[in-house]
């Protein structure tokens, strides 16, 4: 019997699903694409891929359940991770050419598009890791990822009250101005860039995602 984990690529017609099966199978992960209800929530983790804009993405998800399974696999505590705009939909809401969009709402914050000189921000960009971040666990400072967005979120505006709730590890990146990169938030991960792009470095943190299934 295999020990490697189950990991679906949620297939909702918007994503690089191809390039993420074969990086997730590249570092060991028993790897299925599908829209399956049961096989999505029994996996030991979801990726949710994204490209595009936030609205098409977030239809393409209700119309496959995908906001539905999302929020039942966290609400058991089971581990998702969003990649590019399957990390902005996570946010509360989008803004693009004036529309606004609601998102999954599991984070407060509006992902609206980057001011900078140059956009799309598209290549490699540094990031500044959260403190004690596993995600980034064995990666320099000076490490490298494949970014290709023109929106972010900007501002982080989550508030913990409890002082037994561990508060959600945020990453930051620059591109014309400070944006979140990544979020570690007990079961729910979520990257800007693309680590199915990103060379070894990419590799390394889809790793030490599966090591925390």
């Amino acid at each position: 019997m295999s020990n490697r984990k189950k990991v679906v690529v949620f297939d909702y017609g918007f994503g690089n699903v191809r390039s993420a099966e074969r990086a997730l199978a590249h570092v060991g992960a028993d790897v299925e694409i599908t829209r399956d209800y049961d096989k999505a929530m029994t996996a030991d983790g979801l990726l949710v891929p994204g490209v595009g804009a936030f609205d098409a993405c977030m239809r393409g998800l209700r119309a496959a359940r995908g906001d539905w399974i999302v929020g039942r696999r966290l609400s058991g505590g089971r581990p998702v991770m969003g990649i590019c705009v399957g990390m902005q939909i996570l946010f509360e809401r989008g803004i693009e050419h004036g529309v606004e969009t609601e998102g999954l709402d599991e984070w407060p914050g509006t992902v609206e598009p980057l001011k900078a000189p140059v956009v799309p921000h598209m290549g490699w960009n540094t990031v500044t890791p959260a403190e004690g971040s596993r995600l980034f666990a064995g990666l320099d400072a000076d490490t490298r990822y494949y970014f290709v967005h023109s929106y972010a979120v900007r501002e982080w505006g989550f508030e913990i009250t409890a002082d037994h709730i561990r508060p959600p590890q945020v990453t930051w990146a620059t591109h014309g101005e400070p944006f979140i990169a990544a979020v570690e938030n007990g079961p729910l991960t979520a990257t800007q860039f693309h680590p199915e792009k990103s060379g070894d470095a990419g590799a390394q943190l889809l790793t030490n995602w599966i090591e925390t299934l």
